[in-house]
């Protein structure tokens, strides 16, 4: 097995990269567990020199940082940009906040003198995926390394020069072996590592399956961990959504990294006073994408990530259709070079279809009329999972109640479910556990020390 680049636009294989020796990943392990004795007594200010210069050498560089995202998984280079931005925001963001975020909390016991402490835990382990190369790796590394904690990753077998890109950052912004380590692994390995006495914590963002895997192995070895997985996102229209605005915003939600995002909307609920409307609003905006090169900014609609990915949206659609699901547009593959996709509406989705439990991670919109606010929330809420989601509606105060009773980790009120480095980021359900990003996600591998002062006179 190795890690290969290969261009979902043409096909071509760009680069191929061989696994590490079991060897090798054992003297990794040792060079971060040795720099994590130093780096935890690193000072805050010395550790955000450090990760401040990452996000400086990120915006410096936007275009080289770019470049291979849309040349290893599609993203449309403009998108690839803005993940990059997105990024050393979140980077700078740790570099200014981690002090005050983990400075010690003071306690008023009954007598006596108490504090909790933040503490660091030790090596950390990452296995994160290919759809947000940069994103992923700055919301794990950059709080985590802010803590004094030091970050081992696995990442996705297509974006193997993304990865050592992200390694390499960190060794030019100063940052001491170990601290940031790219690990090349299989499976297998994956587990060796997990076992491995020296990794403290293990963070997982991905599939459902992957995830069963990672936290039983971690759970097996008596290790937190953190679970950041798929969604099934509702994108709830009530009746009095300003309509052209909404279906902007549809588009947007749907269609973003060519809808291969965990918070895309990916289930449209809308009542049925404007279904019909806004399907037609909906219809005629995808329509209008225009497929081509992701790196030429006219491409509205560029590839799904990978041929294999393309050919399992394609098996979804046509058992949903089996199952009664009718296809309103696409479904089909685009006649072309390349891992394209038609936008896709499906309806007429029975709870006994499959499509109704699965996650479409990519440009497939699923349609639902219902008739009041109250089926929309039940709707919403019958999924497996429980990511984002998003209401539309003139009255704040009506999406806010709507919001309330939806069963994920964020409910957006319109606007689509996003992410920025102050807002915590995760799910409930089989969408995962533990927050990353916002003071929060900083939390998360930390030891929370409580340190009690009390007269040694004082009573048992």
């Amino acid at each position: 097995m190795s890690y290969q680049s290969v261009n979902p636009y043409d096909g071509e294989t760009l680069q191929t990269f061989q696994e590490l020796t079991d060897q090798q990943v054992e003297t990794a392990i040792e060079t971060a567990a040795a720099c994590f004795e130093t780096w935890r007594r690193t000072s805050f200010a010395r550790r955000a020199v450090v990760v401040a210069r990452a996000a400086t050498i990120m915006r410096a560089r936007l275009d080289e940082f770019a470049r291979p995202v849309t040349l290893e998984m599609g993203k449309l280079i403009e998108q690839a940009r803005g993940e990059v931005a997105l990024s050393a925001d979140i980077i700078e963001y740790y570099a200014n906040n981690a002090k005050r975020f983990l400075a010690p909390h003071r306690l008023k016991p009954s007598s006596g003198k108490a504090v909790v402490q933040s503490s660091p835990l030790g090596v950390l382990f990452g296995v994160q995926p290919w759809n947000f190369p940069y994103y992923q790796l700055a919301r794990f590394a950059a709080p985590n390394l802010m803590a004094g904690n030091v970050v081992m990753v696995k990442h996705a077998g297509c974006v193997p020069q993304c990865s050592i890109a992200f390694e390499q950052l960190w060794l030019e912004a100063g940052a001491p072996a170990g601290a940031y380590t790219n690990l090349l692994i299989s499976h297998d390995q994956v587990n060796r590592v997990i076992d491995d006495p020296r990794i403290k914590g293990v963070a997982l963002t991905g599939g459902v399956e992957a995830a069963r895997s990672i936290a039983a192995r971690a759970g097996q070895n008596l290790k937190k961990s953190t679970m950041e997985l798929g969604g099934s996102d509702a994108f709830i229209v009530l009746g009095d959504a300003e309509l052209e605005k909404t279906v902007q915003w549809a588009v947007w939600a749907k269609m973003n990294n060519t809808g291969q995002c965990c918070v895309a909307a990916k289930r449209f609920i809308v009542v049925e006073e404007l279904a019909d409307r806004f399907l037609d609003l909906f219809q005629k905006a995808l329509a209008a994408l225009v497929p081509g090169d992701p790196m030429d900014q006219a491409t509205t609609l560029g590839p799904l990530s990978t041929e294999a990915a393309l050919v399992q949206l394609l098996d979804q659609v046509n058992r949903a259709v089996a199952s009664g699901a009718t296809v309103v547009m696409g479904g089909t593959r685009i006649d072309r070079a390349g891992s394209f996709m038609q936008p896709t509406i499906l309806t007429d989705i029975k709870p006994g279809n499959p499509a109704f439990r699965e996650e479409f991670f990519g440009p497939v919109a699923l349609f639902f009329r219902v008739k009041n606010e109250d089926e929309a929330v039940a709707l919403a809420n019958d999924s497996d999972f429980g990511l984002g989601g998003s209401v539309f509606t003139q009255n704040v105060a009506r999406g806010k109640r709507v919001a309330s009773r939806v069963d994920t980790g964020m409910m957006f009120v319109n606007h689509p479910t996003w992410t920025t480095p102050d807002l915590p980021f995760g799910g409930v359900k089989n969408s995962g556990y533990g927050r990353e990003l916002s003071s929060m996600g900083i939390q998360e591998f930390v030891n929370k020390k409580l340190v009690r002062v009390s007269s040694i006179d004082a009573p048992a």
